[in-house]
């Protein structure tokens, strides 16, 4: 059954995307200043790209997991949604406040804009991920704390279902966890620790669960599978992955000056994390393989299996390979954590978005699926952006190996900027493999535009 108020996720859907390619053509504009260094500079220097390139991917998630939240909890609570006219409100208020912001950014150093936006008063700005301005950060929370109201009353007062109450213990870690980003203490140490309260424990903490329930929603309705077993799957997933995602905060906390007790606790627990990947790999395929009808729309399917493999792929295998103490001595803050980086919120965040994308919009256009025609070109977005993303990450994995080697590893280390000059093919490679990922994003969504008998309709 649909509900009329699900079209709101629209909005956020056309939101999302718009972000996404915004954020990946500022990744392309880093890319060639890895390599020309001066490239548009001095109207937007690196620090400044690599700002809104990071902000525009937070911002576009988040807004993906509201348009998922806003689609799929009316249908599982089994009534309308609480207030779709707070939906859309909040929506423009998200969309301007993320705008102006990185207008600011572009337009005024961020000292001023520092001055500007009243950070003398609450001083939250300057930290990597956290950069948004005070002002903004309050609006986040007000935005959060509307939506968190909106999708609590529609499951507080419909069908309680794990799969809505998965997501919305999700979603108000997600809100809970963002207040660490106003504490910002003079101690850095300090500082550090409860930063990753915020930035660990989304990625690797709550924002697993809200992955994990759209996951379960999309293949109980693409597979038929009986819900039960969906859900039991489900718990198993959310239990491994809270359980070594909250310990495992501790491999960020091996240098920064916390107790010795936390080599032992992030390696032991971060050497687990990749499990819960695992399990959703054969969660995804089990179920898939189990299912009991053939849904017209090949497209979703495809990116649910994607989703499991490129998670298992990016934020477990790439990041075991650098995340216990010993090997992260030598490799902490080079190239191969930004190929984990990468392919870990493509796989995990991106691809689940896409996920949901893929499967309400035709839903809410009265269609199963989209034409043969569309749902190819959707497929082959799929494979652009996927095998681009593995080629970016195996360019920076091999950047990150010789830069760990050169600089650090040699018994005759070399300066930064040497090494740099020495990796700078793999960053011409990963710059070429940019540029079609940013063809498979443009072909998804205009894989969405209708088709001329849709328009003519």
């Amino acid at each position: 059954m649909q509900y009329q108020s699900q079209a709101v996720a629209k909005l956020y859907f056309i939101g999302a995307i718009a972000l996404f390619i915004g954020q990946i053509l500022f990744g392309l504009i880093l890319g060639l200043q890895y390599v020309v260094g001066d490239f548009l500079f001095p109207e937007i220097p690196f620090n400044v790209a690599r700002m809104v390139h990071t902000n525009l991917l937070i911002v576009w998630l988040l807004m993906g997991f509201m348009g998922a939240a806003y689609y799929l909890v009316p249908e599982e609570s089994g009534r309308e949604l609480f207030s779709p006219f707070l939906a859309k409100l909040m929506f423009w208020v998200f969309l301007i406040a993320g705008a102006l912001t990185v207008v600011g950014y572009l337009a005024v150093p961020y000292a001023t804009l520092a001055e500007m936006t009243g950070n003398g008063l609450l001083p939250t700005m300057g930290r990597e991920f956290l950069e948004q301005p005070t002002i903004t950060k309050i609006g986040i929370v007000v935005v959060a704390l509307a939506f968190i109201y909106n999708v609590g009353m529609t499951v507080l007062t419909g069908r309680k279902t794990v799969v809505n109450i998965v997501l919305m213990t999700g979603l108000v870690g997600l809100a809970v966890l963002f207040l660490f980003s106003f504490y910002n203490p003079d101690n850095l140490v300090l500082d550090k620790y409860y930063w990753w309260w915020v930035v660990h424990l989304w990625v690797e903490g709550v924002w697993e669960l809200i992955m994990a329930s759209i996951l379960a929603f999309v293949l109980i309705k693409t597979t038929g599978v009986d819900r039960e077993v969906i859900e039991k799957w489900l718990y198993v997933i959310i239990a491994m992955a809270l359980i070594t995602g909250i310990i495992g905060t501790g491999h960020h906390y091996y240098w920064i000056g916390t107790p010795g007790y936390w080599l032992w606790l992030g390696s032991v627990f971060s050497a687990l994390e990749p499990l819960p990947f695992f399990v959703m790999v054969l969660f995804a395929f089990n179920v898939i393989n189990r299912r009991k009808r053939e849904h017209p729309n090949k497209a979703t399917v495809l990116w649910a299996m994607g989703t499991a493999v490129m998670a298992f792929l990016g934020a477990g295998v790439w990041g075991f390979m650098h995340t216990l103490a010993p090997v992260n001595y030598y490799t902490h803050g080079t190239q191969l954590t930004a190929a984990h980086g990468h392919m870990a919120f493509y796989g995990a965040y991106a691809m689940v978005v896409m996920t949901i994308i893929s499967y309400a919009v035709p839903i809410m256009r009265g269609q199963q699926a989209k034409s043969n025609g569309k749902q190819v070109m959707e497929m082959w977005s799929f494979w652009l952006m996927t095998v681009s993303m593995v080629f970016i990450t195996l360019f920076l994995t091999g950047a990150g190996i010789l830069q760990t080697y050169l600089q650090r590893y040699t018994d005759a280390p070399q300066a930064f900027m040497v090494v740099q000059e020495k990796v700078s093919l793999f960053y011409w490679m990963r710059e070429v493999s940019g540029v079609v990922f940013l063809v498979g994003v443009i072909l998804f969504a205009l894989s969405f535009l209708p088709d001329r008998k849709e328009q003519e309709a």
